[in-house]
């Protein structure tokens, strides 16, 4: 068998035991898919009138704030999903599988690679459970045209697929799952701290900077804009390289972590 016959083979194998492992312990997943969804009903139906004053002009209330918030929640949904990823990848570690799978002659990187290809899977996946729920109560795209839909599913899979290599070397140095759980509290958080709630413009002048220059703020407005048929301007490729970048990075970082691991 060739090495890329053999690479498929065993991460398609991988992938589907983390897909099992994902179904059969359903509870992690659930909750952290929780945390966007209490968001989006708690900032819509509480906060909603208050939070839509900082959109310029007025506001137009819950239902033009809705519009604005969705994007940014489906941004932290992919970073909270994600923090599952670094939990399973150190649980991987610390109870010794990644070394019964080293003794074995599979293909070396299919253990992260099923990791990382699962972990996509299910961003999509809560993704579009957080997007019914928005759609649910009253959400619409009607200014979006199928190709800016495109462009957003590939947005939200390119932030998938970089927040995941980062989990995944969060899980590789973490020493067990409640610290991979706390290190990789960031990409939750993140969100938070960007343009998903209110306009950069509308923040505090020493805050702004903070907001305005993190990987989520032009991911944000690039799906925004997406969404809802607007402009994006430059965030488009600011968003596309920041992704790239981090892709790189968690790639490499990870694979040196896994390395460094196997040599011991």
């Amino acid at each position: 068998m060739s090495t890329l016959a053999l690479a498929v083979r065993d991460s398609s194998t991988m992938l589907r035991r983390n897909l099992l492992h994902a179904r059969r312990y359903p509870s992690m997943t659930l909750n952290l898919l929780l945390t966007p969804v209490v968001l989006l009903l708690l900032f819509v139906y509480i906060f909603g009138d208050t939070m839509s004053a900082g959109l310029g002009d007025g506001g137009g209330g819950r239902s033009e704030y809705l519009r604005y918030l969705v994007p940014g929640i489906l941004m932290l949904t992919i970073g909270g999903t994600t923090i599952g990823t670094a939990v399973s990848v150190s649980m991987d570690m610390t109870e010794g599988i990644i070394a019964r799978f080293r003794t074995m002659a599979i293909h070396r990187g299919s253990v992260l690679i099923g990791h990382v290809i699962g972990s996509v899977l299910q961003c999509v996946m809560s993704v579009v459970l957080v997007g019914a729920v928005a759609a649910a109560i009253g959400f619409r795209s009607t200014n979006a045209t199928v190709l800016e839909w495109i462009l957003a599913l590939g947005l939200l899979a390119l932030v998938a697929l970089a927040l995941t290599w980062i989990a995944v070397g969060m899980g590789l140095s973490s020493p067990n799952p409640e610290a991979a759980s706390n290190n990789a509290m960031p990409l939750m958080i993140l969100p938070l701290l960007s343009s998903a709630f209110v306009p950069v413009d509308a923040m505090p002048g020493w805050f702004q900077p903070i907001a305005e220059y993190q990987p989520f703020t032009p991911a944000v407005e690039t799906l925004r804009g997406l969404l809802l048929g607007t402009e994006i301007g430059n965030n488009g490729w600011i968003a596309v390289a920041w992704c790239l970048g981090l892709t790189t990075l968690g790639y490499l970082w990870s694979k040196s972590l896994f390395d460094r691991d196997a040599k011991q």
